[in-house]
Formats: C-alpha cells, structure tokens, sequence
C-alpha cells in the first residue's frame, strides 16, 4: 500500500498534478483506476456524474454519482462541471469543477478517467505542467468489441455507435503524453507500466 501525505496550503495557485486515464469504452480505464486505488491510498479520485442507468453491481456514489437528466442540467446551469458532454448520443457525463480544481490547488494527485471528449475539455483549462494524460490501447478492434459486448446485451445499432467512437478516440490517441497497451489477459503487465508513468511524472511534488 502506497500512501502520500502532500502538504495543504491555501495559495491560489495549482500545485498539484491531474492524471486523466483517456481511451475508449472498453479499453480498461474502470480496471486501471480501481488498482490505482488499492495502491495510492493519498490519491484523489473524484466520483463522476452521468444520467445513465446503473449496470448490474454498481451503486450510487462507487463509481459514479447517478442522477437525472434535469438535475444534470441545472448543474451545467448552475457551472458545477469543469467538463461535461453526451456520450453514445444519450447520456450525459460530467465531472465536478471542485471535485479537481480543490484538490489540485492544494497539492494531491488527482487521477481521473474520460474520453477523448472530456480529455479535451479539460487540456484546454488545466495548465500543463499540472496534468498528465495517459491513453489506453487495446490488442485489436476485435479485441475491444468482445470487451463492450462482455458487459451485457445491447444492440448491434449501440454497438456500432461504440465503435464508431472508438475509431475517432483511436486517431487521436498521439496528443496524449503516453500510451500503454492492455491486453487482454495481461491487465498486471498495464497497471504495472501505468504505475511507473505516474511515479516517475509525479516525483517532483515530493522533493
């Protein structure tokens, strides 16, 4: 178990570092994350909002906060989400400003998944010295259809939707400072290459 006691201070200013874990539904961003957890106990890992239904095993406020269109909407509204954007054209994802801007002006590491869409949102409002941006490979295309249909039954219309998306992430993949390749059966192996990114980027906020 690794832990970090990072100092507090009140300066407005962002002294910490915001890793975004960017790929595809399907590439193993949900996985990486949860290891993350179990060996950076001092990490921050902000809960995201979306209006989509609870798969089978989730609940509210695991991984993410579930909520209703109109309440999505009001808080778009009201300028809570540092990003936010619709997904598979229906539901909405979001990620709240404070739940990163906080943490990052006081000096943790904040590690969080998105797409390509939320990669750009952010990129553009982060500065960066104070973000590291990592993209998950998959083996194949082939690879990743078996992944998203493994997660239960859907149409062959939703299913093409996903890797129409995925096409467009793929393409973009090179204006992330790193990319690892998960295999499938090799998670260890990724989650090992991802940790070693993320110490050596992140050594400079212990000196």
């Amino acid at each position: 178990m690794v832990g970090y006691n990072l100092l507090m201070t009140s300066e407005e200013k962002y002294l910490g570092k915001l890793i975004l874990i960017v790929g595809p539904s399907g590439s193993g961003k949900g996985t990486v994350i949860n290891r993350l957890k179990q060996s950076f106990a001092g990490f921050v890992f902000p809960i995201s909002y979306t209006t989509r239904d609870p798969r089978e095993g989730e609940e509210d406020g695991d991984s993410y906060h579930f909520v209703m269109k109109k309440k999505f909407e009001q808080m778009i509204e009201n300028g809570e989400f540092l990003e936010h954007a619709v997904v598979h054209s229906d539901n909405f994802y979001g990620t709240g400003k404070e739940d990163i801007l906080g943490p990052l002006r006081d000096g943790a590491v904040i590690v969080r998944e998105v797409d390509m869409q939320g990669f750009h949102s952010i990129k553009d409002l982060i500065p960066k010295e104070n973000l590291l941006t990592i993209f998950m490979k998959v083996s194949s295309l082939e690879d990743l259809r078996g992944r998203i249909l493994r997660r239960g039954e859907m149409s062959e219309e939703e299913l093409q939707k996903r890797m129409d998306s995925t096409l467009k992430e793929i393409a973009q993949a090179d204006e992330c400072d790193y990319q690892v390749e998960n295999k499938w059966g090799e998670i260890d192996k990724c989650v090992g290459n991802v940790t070693t990114i993320i110490l050596d980027e992140i050594k400079d906020l212990y000196e």
